[in-house]
């Protein structure tokens, strides 16, 4: 779950762009049309075959002019009108049409150096396209060329009611609808821009509109500011920014914020595959330098769980894949505010189970090279917590991994590493965790059967797209140790089934019983944990166990005996433990009463492999615990 958070905040590392892509498209656009007719009067020339072609072939790009066209360059405001003008898609781009304008006027300030002045596009459709490597069709120059100084700077412009089709494969975005860009009257001698957009964005009704410092004031030695409006599936994405050169996009910054009642429905307006989730609130700053991004002050909240953190992203040329270096941190994250419950939007998952059966969506990750610390001060996972919760994540073109991973749980350390490989279909995971000094001694304010400090280790390999699937398959070990502790007496003495631990179990009485060691070893093989040892060593009983559990149907299967240690006469009635995870069921085998034996005979053949499950949980448990204590009594040990 971390992991797929971790790979959607990379994906946010390219908003500046979605943020913007309005102003951006229109405005190369405008400027590439301006920059293509002012070539018309640059070259002094009447003849409007003749101009045509050559200003086709010094822009790569066929243009026609199926009207007139009409120069006046004596005037203090040299003009040209031209009619039905079609612009198409330059050579870098597949064939195509990048712009179809019915009227166009451009009015050009004195010479030499004519500079623009006032832009009038009318009955225009533009078609903007970009390639999932970069490319662009409203670039007025070919992929990797810089101009010195940017788009030529326009001091009006009015084109109302513009068709566009703006097509982003880079960035998932699809908009059709209609735009108007021009000058506010009435706003006094230096009349602000104002653009105006309304359709559809990526299959959703959306309106956009951005408010602009005059254009008329427009200067390449200070910033040129907007704020920016955005709305779509009850989502709303409001902002602040200015271009520092304008309108040089490749220096950027802005402020942001986002609210809606499920951040998934950001897609709407962004291409951002996100979680789904309640009611949010996001805010952040973005600033970017060329190549070099950085997303700083982001705070994200939605239910009560909250994030907030930095991600820097070094982008590449070319279409390569970008570097993002994240640092996230939570005070409160759980998972309930995330998924299709926290938005309302039905049921995640299986409510019998304890594994969850909700698909991984891990897809992203196979785009992405990152790197992001992770810390949250508080996780919580269901019922239990996870305090303190700490992790590097590695991505590197679907190669994910979690190392190192630590976290405090009932004041016992765990820590781990995960590596997840979602190159192929199924994705494939090996996972190792172990945890120290782990309290049993609650469980939902309540006293636990069994107290003592739990050591254990987890190592396993599965495939699977979700986390039920995983372990349905999954091969491995699991190992746990109670090195002391204590049990209630009537748990201990029901394995042994007689009169008095009955009554203990009827009577509420919580007496305890030490524990001098607790032993459980499972063979996962397949998804099915396979008793290897299972003993309980208590003052009154030994208890001993055998049997299975399946992690695809979390089907319990297992059988407790109990051997007294006291030389008195004992009926053995193994417990039998049924059901599943979330719901076991105990009941006692009824079979033929048959005299119990003392424990100490059997003791020395059950601690056997004792020494090789300590060591896999810690080497250290073998001379420092009880069991280690246990251990050296047997006739392995002493050797």
């Amino acid at each position: 779950m971390v992991s797929r958070v971790i790979v959607l905040m990379k994906q946010a590392s390219k908003w500046h762009r979605r943020r913007v892509w309005a102003i951006r498209a229109l405005g190369g656009a405008a400027a590439l049309v301006a920059l293509l007719l002012a070539t018309l009067l640059l070259t002094q020339s009447h003849l409007k075959d003749p101009i045509v072609r050559y200003v086709a072939s010094h822009s790569q790009r066929e243009i026609r002019v199926e009207g007139a066209l009409r120069a006046n360059f004596f005037s203090l405001h040299p003009s040209i009108v031209a009619d039905g003008v079609t612009i198409g898609n330059p050579s870098w781009m597949p064939p195509g049409v990048t712009a179809q304008i019915g009227h166009i006027e451009l009015t050009f300030g004195l010479p030499p150096k004519y500079p623009l002045q006032t832009v009038v596009i009318d009955e225009a459709t533009l078609h903007l396209s970009r390639l999932k490597n970069g490319s662009s069709n409203w670039q007025a120059l070919p992929p990797g060329s810089r101009s010195g100084t940017g788009p030529p700077l326009i001091r009006s412009l009015h084109m109302p009611k513009a068709r566009v089709i703006y097509d982003d494969a880079r960035r998932h975005l699809r908009f059709e609808g209609t735009i108007t860009a021009q000058d506010l009257q009435g706003g006094g001698t230096l009349p602000p821009l104002r653009i105006d957009g309304a359709g559809q964005l990526n299959g959703r009704p959306t309106n956009f509109a951005l408010n602009c410092d005059p254009l008329a004031s427009a200067s390449r030695d200070r910033p040129y500011r907007f704020d920016f409006m955005q709305a779509s599936s009850e989502t709303l994405l409001t902002g602040r920014g200015e271009v520092p050169r304008p309108f040089d996009f490749h220096s950027l910054d802005l402020r942001f914020e986002a609210t809606g009642h499920d951040m998934k429905d950001l897609y709407f307006l962004t291409g951002l595959g996100l979680p789904n989730t309640g009611d949010y609130h996001l805010t952040g700053r973005f600033n970017r330098q060329n190549l070099h991004l950085e997303f700083t002050d982001l705070q994200a909240r939605s239910g009560e769980s909250d994030m907030h953190g930095t991600v820097v992203v070094e982008a590449q040329r070319d279409g390569a894949t970008s570097h993002t270096h994240a640092d996230l941190k939570s005070k409160r994250l759980r998972t309930a505010d995330l998924g299709a419950r926290a938005a309302g939007r039905g049921i995640a998952g299986n409510d019998h189970t304890v594994l969850p059966d909700t698909p991984f969506n891990l897809n992203g990750a196979r785009h992405t090279i990152a790197d992001v610390d992770f810390h949250a001060e508080t996780l919580e996972l269901g019922r239990t917590p996870v305090r303190d919760l700490a992790m590097k994540v590695k991505i590197d073109l679907g190669a994910i991994e979690v190392a190192p991973l630590s976290g405090v749980v009932r004041d016992g350390k765990v820590t781990g590493r995960i590596r997840i490989d979602v190159t192929r279909d199924i994705a494939r995971a090996d996972v190792d965790f172990k945890v120290a000094h782990l309290k049993l001694a609650m469980t939902d304010g309540k006293a636990s059967p069994v107290e003592g400090p739990l050591q254990a280790r987890l190592s396993m390999h599965g495939k699977g797209n979700s986390l039920h699937d995983l372990a349905a398959n999954a091969d491995g070990k699991l190992t746990a140790v109670l090195p002391h502790g204590a049990i209630r007496s009537s748990l201990a003495e029901l394995s042994g089934f007689d009169l008095r631990g009955l009554g203990l179990m009827a009577t509420g009485n919580e007496q305890d019983t030490g524990i001098r060691c607790a032993l459980a070893s499972f063979d996962l093989e397949d998804g099915t944990l396979k008793a290897q040892r299972l003993l309980v060593d208590t003052d009154p009983v030994l208890i001993t166990g055998q049997g299975s559990i399946s992690l695809d149907s979390e089907a319990l299967d297992l059988k407790l005996i109990g051997r007294p240690k006291h030389p008195r006469l004992r009926i053995r009635a193994p417990l039998l433990v049924r059901g599943t995870l979330r719901h076991p069921a105990f009941s006692i085998e009824a079979k033929k009463p048959i005299a119990q034996a003392g424990g100490a005979v059997a003791l020395g053949v059950l601690l056997t492999p004792v020494a090789a499950m300590l060591a896999f949980v810690d080497p250290g448990l073998a001379k420092d615990s009880d069991c280690g204590a246990l251990l050296a009594e047997t006739p392995e040990g002493k050797k």
